[in-house]
């Protein structure tokens, strides 16, 4: 209960950034969707904006609201996206990817203006990897990307770090909106996100990753008694 509050405390704050007609980036998860049902409570009372959603959830959550939907392909740049994180580091590097959302949730916050992340304080670490990190990967060679991954996260003295194929069901491997597959990899601790980001991102088959690095330009943490204001450290 205590948790269900500080992540209505921290998607409250981030609603009171909304200015009227915005193009907004809607989240993928589940403080995300809590803003997403409180923009909508807002735009019924007669606030004008567009959303363009990270995921198909999301999608389905904000249309039913009666919240706007633009495609993204109808943008060149969005004002504001409010999303979760699944982890946040003090200089605001995330992990994300916790709702299989992260390429579209990548996509959309590039675009943006401002993201701006909401969570509750159990998502604030000193160092990111104990929330396992999300690898989107093409099914096309999947065992053999996932080797090839491995290889750079023995370099980047990570190589114990096991992996897993994220499941729909105890039978069935979990596909993304986009039709990809995620790689769950138990890093324990990434001492430095940014060096392994690149060196993802240098993989082919890695469609993306749940490292947002330079991503978010604050983070709200919901909290029982109210909102902390988190920025970056410099």
């Amino acid at each position: 209960m205590s948790t269900d509050i500080a992540k209505r405390n921290a998607a409250e704050a981030a609603l009171a950034l909304v200015q009227p007609d915005m193009i907004l980036g809607l989240g993928t998860g589940s403080t995300a969707a809590i803003f997403v049902r409180l923009l909508g409570d807002r735009v019924k009372a007669g606030l004008n904006i567009v959303g363009t959603p990270t995921s198909e959830a999301t999608d389905k959550l904000a249309r039913s609201l009666g919240i706007r939907i633009v495609s993204p392909d109808e943008l060149s740049r969005i004002d504001l996206t409010i999303d979760g994180a699944d982890e946040f580091d003090p200089a605001l590097n995330l992990i994300k990817g916790g709702g299989a959302a992260l390429l579209r949730e990548k996509i959309i916050a590039e675009a943006s203006d401002r993201m701006v992340v909401i969570a509750d304080a159990a998502k604030e670490v000193h160092t990111l990897g104990k929330f396992p990190l999300p690898v989107e990967v093409n099914p096309f060679a999947s065992e053999l990307t996932r080797r090839r991954i491995h290889a750079r996260l023995e370099t980047a003295g990570l190589g114990a770090a096991p992996s897993s194929w994220r499941m729909a069901t105890p039978e069935s491997l979990l596909h993304t909106d986009g039709g990809h597959l995620i790689l769950d990899i138990a890093c324990g601790s990434i001492p430095d996100p940014v060096r392994l980001a690149a060196m993802l991102d240098d993989v082919p088959g890695v469609v993306e990753h749940g490292l947002f690095i330079g991503y978010a330009d604050e983070v709200l943490v919901g909290e029982t008694s109210g909102v902390r204001r988190v920025l970056p450290a410099r």
